[in-house]
């Protein structure tokens, strides 16, 4: 769908930080030239701000809506038969004749003036069905072997109507096809081949082919409701549109679109704009959105094949991928599962004490302050530009999948909500050019089985849950990505910077089984990480600018089994107050793809054993096996590295000589933000 839309200019936050340490530089060499006692190490007026997060232990209730609750169909809606007094129209190439009452013929077109029912045979080789009645009836037409043909208008045109009801008979093909080119009415319609005011049903189990050679392929300007049917449509803009709702109940629909496959367009009742599909086999090659609805769009079961955009290597051009950090990063405590500045590094210096434990100094911040400010600048002298979304299944409210088996390929997102996404089941496998999943407010994940074998990044969400199900992500960038929503209205900074807060967002995971393969982050919370059960499995980045695991709160770790692997400059591991006890162990350098490790007891019963597919430096395990007091040896390829004896410490930091205080090997970088 084309839309024009405010696209504010993004500077990357890489850009903003650099541009920050920059305005920090100066800061500090003006304050140099003043007074070369003035420095942070013997500053005695830091700011003792800490970063925090809000950890929210609250549960994100499912909506429970599906499909068959958001629409309630007549007995008509599902009338098929023509009955004793149906009105008979034949069509014969340049005219038609009728038999019965409520329809005339002239100039090579039929009138429909009356409520009634109408089958409809024959070819008509340029004119147009055309419905107009003000009866409160329905108007029942049976197509039976149509070949209908307009050159400059919509071969069916329904202009008035309480409903109109479109029966596919039994056993016949039905074609409708339109010019490029229309002669329209001051409302600027009609505008699909088969163009409807008022409510319009089809049933039947015939076939229906609409090659739409002017723009949508079958509209309706109130509700579009498909009970069944053999469908078949090629357009040159939409395939399916009804403005206030689409239902579908079950059918076969094939749909090669120029714009959109299906949506809905009703913007201003927050009632309407919904689509609801219950079943049905739905093949969609669209230019633009699959699926797409303004407010709901619900997905009870059915089969769904759809391409966008040409594909996932048709996506936008990422320039942050796998962007690194800079000197400067927020500094953590170890005992918080930090990381630790690295003090080899001579910008660090002046910039945070070797503890990593303190805030940096007043002017870091005001140079956070004055960056942000430059790029809240920048952002609002943006222009409106008209942007084309090339998104599988996309919602403006709420996208609910309860069901169903799915491939797309998108060149956009797989699965997009403006607001939230929720998961209860379905075979899912998504292959995208940005997003697998993006839900701008909340994404819960209660059950299903998810394949992303190519995305940018996997999950994305202010609140990510995940609650069931088995999730697989390979991710250029980051695998799970809890990110401030764009739209949030808090206060709250989502950047990990010195004396900056971590954001309202939150990664829970309560079940399932999570296997993530990054080249970004692993998992990556802008606020906090809270894991309570499950099976979480990370390859996580090669590259020191990542870290499998990312947060800038707290990782709260009570239960399930995790496992994360991937580059050391910026590891990270669950919080020290975590209820279940984790290691992480530091390699002093990169371990082969295809290393198996392994954690055993005393008594030499394994506790976890990873072999993870690309290098790696770190490995960090949480499991409820781990107890206080017990001694553990980790291996590497069958080679023992190092035995150690877990003391009251929650997370355990390793290296090759033992127990350490933290991640020595680390240096700072920026963290994750959605862009």
């Amino acid at each position: 769908m084309k839309k024009t839309t405010y696209t504010p200019h993004k500077r990357s936050f890489q850009a903003k930080k650099l541009t920050a340490f920059a305005l920090f530089l100066s800061a500090m060499l003006t304050l140099s030239a003043c007074s070369s006692a003035s420095t942070y190490a013997t500053s005695s007026s830091a700011s003792t701000s800490t970063t925090s997060a809000v950890v929210s232990s609250e549960p994100i209730e499912l909506s429970g809506v599906t499909a068959a609750s958001l629409s309630t169909l007549d007995d008509e809606d599902r009338l098929t038969e023509a009955g004793e007094n149906a009105t008979t129209i034949t069509l014969n190439g340049t005219t038609a004749s009728v038999k019965g009452t409520g329809a005339a013929a002239s100039n090579g077109s039929v009138t429909i003036s009356a409520a009634g029912t109408y089958v409809i045979s024959g070819t008509l080789s340029d004119g147009q069905i055309i419905v107009n009645t003000t009866d409160a009836e329905s108007v029942h037409l049976i197509l039976s072997g149509v070949n209908l043909t307009d050159l400059d208008n919509a071969p069916i045109y329904i202009q008035s109507a309480e409903k109109v009801i479109l029966t596919l008979a039994e056993g016949t093909d039905n074609v409708v096809t339109d010019g490029d080119k229309y002669t329209l009415n001051t409302d600027e319609e009609p505008s699909a081949a088969i163009f409807s005011k008022a409510n319009l049903t089809i049933n039947g189990t015939g076939n229906l082919t609409v090659t739409a050679n002017y723009n949508d392929g079958i509209t309706s300007k109130d509700d579009l409701n498909i009970v069944s049917g053999n469908i078949n449509i090629q357009a040159a803009d939409d395939g399916l549109v009804g403005k206030d709702h689409v239902y579908i109940e079950n059918g076969t629909i094939h749909i090669d679109a120029v714009g959109d496959g299906i949506k809905s367009t009703n913007d201003e009742d927050s009632e309407k704009g919904w689509i609801a599909i219950q079943n049905g086999v739905f093949d969609i090659t669209a230019g633009r959105d699959g699926i797409q609805s303004e407010t709901q769009l619900v997905i009870d079961d059915g089969d769904f094949q759809i391409v966008t955009g040409t594909g996932h290597e048709n996506g936008p051009q990422h320039t942050e991928e796998n962007g690194g950090g800079f000197p400067g990063g927020a500094p953590r405590d170890r005992n918080e599962g930090g990381t630790p500045p690295d003090m080899d590094n001579p910008d660090f210096e002046q910039m945070a004490p070797q503890d990593g434990s303190q805030p940096a100094p007043p002017e870091f911040d005001a140079a956070m302050d004055e960056a942000n400010a430059s790029e809240t600048s920048t952002d609002t002298t943006a222009t409106e530009t008209e942007s084309e979304s090339m998104k599988g299944i996309k919602a403006g409210v709420m996208l609910s999948i309860n069901g169903g088996a799915f491939q797309i390929d998108s060149a956009d997102d797989a699965l997009h909500s403006n607001g939230a996404v929720e998961i209860t089941g379905g075979d899912l496998h998504l292959s995208t050019g940005d997003d697998a999943i993006h839900g701008e407010t909340n994404l819960i994940i209660a059950d299903g089985t998810i394949d992303i074998p190519v995305s940018y990044e996997g999950l994305e969400a202010q609140q990510i849950t995940i609650d069931g199900g088995d999730v697989q992500v390979v991710a250029s960038d980051d695998g799970v990505n809890a990110s401030e929503a764009s739209n949030s209205d808090s206060a709250t900074t989502t950047a990990s910077a010195p004396g900056m807060s971590a954001g309202q967002a939150q990664l829970t995971i309560n079940g399932g089984t999570l296997t993530v393969d990054s080249q970004g982050d692993g998992l990556d919370s802008n606020g906090s990480i809270v894991m309570t059960g499950g099976t979480v499995t990370v390859a996580g980045p090669t590259n020191d600018g990542n870290g499998a695991l990312d947060y800038d709160g707290t990782f709260e770790i009570t239960g399930g089994t995790l496992i994360a692997t991937g580059s050391a400059g910026m590891a990270q591991a669950p919080s020290d107050d975590s209820a279940q006890r984790s290691i992480a162990m530091t390699f002093p350098e990169a371990q082969a793809a295809g290393t198996a490790v392994v954690l055993k007891n005393n008594a030499g019963q394994s506790i976890a054993t990873v072999t993870p597919s690309k290098e790696f430096r770190s490995v960090v395990i949480s499991s409820a096996d781990l107890q206080s007091g017990g001694t553990y040896a980790l291996s590497a390829n069958e080679a023992d590295v190092v035995t150690f004896t877990l003391a009251d410490a929650q997370t355990t930091w390793l290296n090759e000589s033992g127990i350490t205080t933290g991640n020595t090997q680390g240096i700072m970088g920026g963290r994750g933000r959605r862009q």
